[in-house]
């Protein structure tokens, strides 16, 4: 089995899952006690957070860089970013380290392919949205991808990922608004719904829905349960 490194802290909540995720996978697919060989590098969000709002990509860069070669130089096999806003800068990291960076939006893109869907609704910090290191990916396998067109609806979106459920608050008032947001998305053309950010899950699930859901992280994790294993199915 192959070694992943996971950089998490980016929420804690969501790199729970993340842990959790993979190793539920894992075991699903080797059976027993067999659970994943992982190494955490867990940051204290305050100081990403900082760089965000100063839009300081390049402190960001250095710090995840620096945590990713710790990673390998452990004796990690692949890197795991948990969460969708930091893979901006996941090329970048991908230059200046010798393992692979197991990419999330490349993961989901092909599960939407997979659905047959061309036109998708994806929700997530605003550099998520407004930037095209997610969008990119999917456009290559072919799908559009539409975001709230309403600024208000983005920065309520963003927000409440920074203010509540990256703290592990959850509120009714919070869920039927990002329900109202998909709907209008929905009515936009969306054939599905990307929660393109690990946080979103813990709001909206998919029963919520009545269009395909692709939790982002379920979707990383699974990934980097395929490859943590490719090597046991040669």
């Amino acid at each position: 089995m192959k070694v992943l490194g996971l950089i998490g802290g980016i929420s804690w909540v969501s790199t729970v899952d993340y842990y959790t995720q993979i190793n539920k996978g894992i075991n699903e697919k080797l059976g027993g006690l067999n659970y994943a060989e992982c190494i955490v590098y867990s940051f204290n969000f305050q100081e990403i957070k900082n760089n965000n709002d100063t839009n300081d990509w390049d402190s960001t860069l250095e710090m995840v860089v620096s945590a990713s070669k710790k990673l390998e130089q452990s004796g990690a096999k692949g890197i795991v970013l948990c969460a969708n806003t930091m893979h901006f800068i996941a090329d970048k990291i991908q230059e200046r380290i010798n393992i692979p960076l197991i990419h999330i939006a490349t993961a989901t893109a092909l599960e939407v392919k997979k659905k047959g869907i061309k036109k998708v609704a994806l929700l997530g910090t605003k550099f998520t949205m407004d930037y095209d290191f997610f969008k990119s990916k999917l456009s290559e396998q072919g799908i559009e991808t539409i975001i709230p067109q309403n600024e208000s609806d983005k920065e309520f979106v963003h927000d409440t990922i920074f203010n509540e459920l990256g703290r592990g608050i959850i509120t009714q008032e919070t869920k039927a608004r990002y329900l109202d947001i998909i709907g209008e998305l929905k009515n936009s053309g969306a054939e599905g719904f990307i929660a393109g950010c690990t946080e979103i899950p813990l709001v909206v699930k998919e029963s919520d829905l009545d269009i395909p859901y692709f939790d982002t992280a379920f979707i990383h994790a699974k990934a980097a349960v395929e490859f943590a294993v490719s090597e046991e199915n040669k």
